[in-house]
């Protein structure tokens, strides 16, 4: 997330503080976030439109995957984790398949420099 921003011009700052990671650890644990509903109900095996439809609301990560993967693609940003979220709402993959991909991945650098 902080490299995409990063590319787009961002401060390094932005990511660490509310705005960044606190804004990121709440909609993963919070009960109330919506992305983590979505989340949640996927990994019981419901459909996205399943899980859209017992939402009941709008949940922005839905719609915005594509566009964040599209973008960090044509920056040459490698993204896994977006990727791997796309290609779960895509229905290209499921919950097991998409962690199991990510955790073994190789070992890359985190460095968020431009």
């Amino acid at each position: 997330m902080t490299r995409l921003g990063l590319a787009l011009g961002a401060q390094t700052e932005t990511f660490m503080g509310l705005s960044g990671l606190g804004d990121l650890v709440l909609t993963a644990t919070g009960d109330l976030s919506r992305n983590r509903q979505v989340g949640l109900l996927l990994a019981q095996g419901q459909s996205l439109k399943q899980a859209l439809a017992a939402l009941g609301h709008v949940a922005e990560g839905v719609y915005s995957a594509r566009t964040v993967v599209e973008r960090a693609l044509a920056l040459g940003v490698d993204m896994p984790i977006a990727q791997a979220v796309l290609a779960l709402l895509d229905g290209q993959c499921q919950p097991q398949e998409a962690v199991a991909q990510l955790m073994g991945r190789g070992p890359k650098s985190e460095n968020v420099s431009v």
